[in-house]
């Protein structure tokens, strides 16, 4: 389980769980008429030193006396050395496998760019949710979200996947720069099902579908392509992000031998393999409190530091989600090692 408040968080950069990232891009690497320049500075926390921060999420995300919106993506209006200042955000794990990914964001209305929320092991291997200002019309209510897998046929294609069976566009049915709401993908084998504010938006089936564990990445970028994210854009632009949860099976094999002589205790403990107190649901978010996120399992306060987003104590049960993909509406049912609190 990996659960991140970034509406309570006063510095990103001391988040041991979270890593900002700094590199460049070329425009021809990057296929765009300008190149992306990622950097620290890019990335921050609109929650500060000595503000009076509410951990338990329940008036936070507000932007007032009780912290921050979370945590802020900037993509820079004045280009340098031909190249567009740009924002990303990485999860340090890598062994994130099958599992449920959300994240609470607010997107930018200022035209020109990328936000992008998405799961990554190679450019052949990713789950992306991806949202094009550009294309936001607020008079005609059109607000698209691209729907993506990358895949070995995608890079046939060169890396287009709208040429593959993997590339939807389902319009919103909300204005996202209006406030915060809910992203999500849920990975599972063969199958990748996106939702927005809880809502299923589209599914995915078959063999493009990765099948190995990566690692998540927020970014907001922008390099002047006409045909994805425009841009420059005319003015600084940020995407906020509240909260990233992710409750999922890790590759590690030393964690898969803990969880899982875990979940042997606690079932030879109970009467019943799926006792009560040993399975939690995970809360559907809506709009409601997408900017806090509803339920956390974690409780611990973000800014102190054993108070990271990793929580191995809620981990789930290695093949809980892999062989019975279990599914409750819209909300994922996990075993959880220990009794959920």
């Amino acid at each position: 389980m990996m659960e991140s408040k970034f509406f309570a968080m006063r510095d990103i950069s001391r988040d041991g769980t979270w890593r900002r990232q700094q590199y460049n891009v070329s425009a021809r690497a990057g296929r765009g008429e300008y190149g992306k320049s990622f950097g620290l500075d890019n990335v921050y926390t609109t929650a500060r030193e000595g503000d009076d921060i509410d951990t338990t999420n329940e008036s936070a995300g507000s932007n007032n006396s009780n912290g921050g919106d979370g945590v802020g993506l900037v993509v820079g209006s004045n280009v340098v050395n031909e190249a567009i200042p740009v924002a990303e955000l990485d999860s340090a794990r890598k062994d994130l496998h099958y599992g449920s990914y959300r994240a609470g964001m607010k997107l930018t209305a200022v035209n020109g760019t990328c936000a992008a929320f998405f799961w990554y092991f190679n450019d052949t291997q990713e789950i992306d949710m991806e949202f094009l200002s550009r294309e936001f019309d607020p008079v005609k209510k059109i607000y698209p979200a691209n729907l993506v897998i990358q895949s070995e046929a995608s890079r046939k294609a060169g890396y287009d996947a709208s040429k593959t069976g993997t590339f939807k566009v389902v319009n919103l049915t909300f204005d996202p720069t209006a406030g915060f709401h809910e992203y999500r993908f849920d990975y599972l084998p063969n199958r990748v099902l996106f939702y927005a504010d809880s809502q299923l938006l589209a599914e995915m089936n078959g063999t493009s579908v990765p099948s190995g564990p990566g690692h998540i990445i927020l970014q907001h970028w922008s390099n002047g392509n006409p045909l994805w994210s425009g841009g420059p854009p005319e003015e600084d632009a940020v995407l906020t992000v509240s909260y990233v949860k992710a409750y999922f099976n890790s590759s590690d094999s030393d964690v898969q031998s803990s969880w899982a002589e875990s979940c042997r205790k606690a079932r030879s403990d109970s009467s019943d393999d799926m006792s009560s107190d040993r399975v939690c649901t995970v809360a559907d978010v809506t709009a409601a409190n997408a900017s806090t996120g509803g339920t956390f399992f974690n409780t611990s306060d973000p800014n102190q530091p054993s108070g990271g987003g990793n929580d191995e104590s809620g981990a789930t049960c290695l093949g809980s989600m892999e062989a019975n993909q279990a599914m409750v509406t819209s909300a994922i049912l996990l075993v959880l090692m220990m009794t959920c609190v």
